[in-house]
């Protein structure tokens, strides 16, 4: 039983960086595809980025291209969402969420979700 806890939100000034971690217990993350979702008030939850199972590739939405890096630490069981050059349009509840292998970006397809970290960009 896979079980996933976020943490690394907080205030942020525009221009900010974060770096969000995923860590993981019950099960090795590496084998499982990781997505970052976030979901700002009223709108739907988006995926952000993913690791598919392995590492073997990534994938980022377009808005955040250039901005954040999601990557793995295999020995502390964790993912990690680098988030460089926050912008107000990021503010929302970050999740992590696991699949078995293959990355999507919907999250419906996911089996199991962290808690959620909030992240504010503001001035």
């Amino acid at each position: 039983q896979l079980h996933l806890v976020e943490s690394g939100g907080g205030l942020v000034q525009p221009g900010g960086s974060l770096r969000l971690s995923c860590a993981a217990s019950g099960d090795i993350l590496d084998y499982f595809a990781i997505g970052w979702f976030r979901q700002a008030p009223g709108k739907e939850r988006e995926g952000v980025s993913c690791s598919s199972g392995n590492g073997g590739s990534t994938t980022y939405k377009n808005s955040v291209k250039g901005r954040f890096t999601i990557s793995r630490d295999n020995a502390k069981n964790t993912v990690y969402l680098q988030m460089n050059s926050l912008e107000p349009e990021d503010t929302a509840v970050y999740y992590c969420a696991a699949k078995w292998r293959l990355c999507s970006s919907v999250p419906n397809e996911y089996d199991t979700w962290g808690q959620g970290t909030q992240v504010t960009v503001s001035a």
